[in-house]
């Protein structure tokens, strides 16, 4: 089962693009349009596009994302399941190899034990 996430800047991210689209679009206005014509125009108009999305996702909580992400919940919960199994026997597998070296006693083999039962559960 796939799940799409979506994802926006952050605000300050947004206030910088914000900031920098209204100093193009007085650029825009002041220079490019008397300067170059339609190009002028042009530039001004994707400068103002820039602003007022950079705007909106600075200034509200919705915004507009940038990016994205589709996401396969079902594999990554069985991938985590796998692998807090995995180290759940290999913590297992260690401690009962620590004991068969005489590293430690019966009792420290048991409390360690039962501590990494409870971590399981």
């Amino acid at each position: 089962m796939f799940r799409k996430i979506k994802v926006k800047p952050g605000k300050q991210q947004s206030l910088l693009g914000f900031f920098i689209g209204i100093v193009f679009v007085f650029i825009g206005i002041m220079i490019v349009i008397p300067t170059f014509g339609l190009f002028g125009l042009f530039w001004t108009i994707i400068a103002l596009t820039i602003a007022v999305s950079n705007g909106y996702n600075a200034f509200s909580e919705k915004g507009i994302s940038s990016w994205e992400v589709s996401i396969d919940s079902t594999d990554s919960t069985n991938s985590l399941r796998k692998s807090s199994n995995t180290d759940f026997e290999e913590k297992l597998r260690k401690l009962q190899r620590l004991k068969e070296d005489g590293l430690l006693s019966e009792e420290e083999f048991q409390r360690k034990r039962e501590e990494i039962l409870d971590q399981k559960w």
